[in-house]
């Protein structure tokens, strides 16, 4: 396999330190050397949280070149469209969480907070394809990590490391007294995804 390139993004709570580390544990049970770096300094305040994967031999920095990730995975609209924007290479694919943090300026009525449909044009300006999750009934929204994991899964983004090694890495990474919940949620997409 060529190296490949993973940006998560998000806002800090979201869970981008368990979705890196579910990652990096399913890539590594699969046979790869994977290098990463977090930036976890925003993350007490609601601020942009990133975390950097990139999977394959011969990598000699942790962190992605703009315009170099094959997959951008965003917790959250705002934050998708950012990676999408800048770290998306052409024809790359952008995974991410329909949910709305409005930074405060957004708040604050100075700017205006993206549409889907402004999101969708950023990744067909790169030849991109993307995919949107979002679980209705989903009562605790710090598992939208999990359910961006199940997507993930489903699509085998990472060749070979598809629903049971996933499977495994979250339960060999999740807290017991959380397990089952997560689990559900990550059920919940994968069964979703067969339909």
């Amino acid at each position: 396999m060529r190296p490949m390139n993973i940006f998560l993004c998000g806002v800090g709570g979201q869970g981008i330190g368990l979705l890196s580390d579910v990652l990096t544990r399913a890539c590594l049970a699969a046979g790869y050397r994977v290098r990463g770096c977090d930036t976890h300094g925003l993350a007490q305040r609601h601020g942009t949280v990133v975390s950097h994967l990139r999977i394959g031999n011969n990598l000699f920095t942790p962190r992605t070149p703009p315009g170099q990730a094959d997959v951008v995975v965003g917790l959250e609209r705002l934050e998708a469209m950012r990676g999408a924007a800048t770290m998306l290479r052409t024809g790359g694919t952008v995974v991410y969480y329909d949910t709305v943090y409005q930074p405060i300026h957004v708040r604050l009525r100075q700017a205006d907070y993206p549409s889907a449909t402004a999101l969708e044009s950023v990744v067909a300006d790169r030849g991109g394809t993307l995919t949107r999750v979002y679980l209705d009934n989903l009562k605790d929204p710090r598992m939208q990590n999990v359910a961006l994991l199940g997507r993930l899964a489903v699509m085998s983004a990472v060749e070979d490391v598809g629903v049971d090694v996933v499977r495994q890495a979250l339960c060999d990474t999740v807290p017991p007294k959380v397990l089952d919940a997560n689990l559900k949620v990550f059920e919940q997409v994968v069964n979703a995804s067969d339909e």
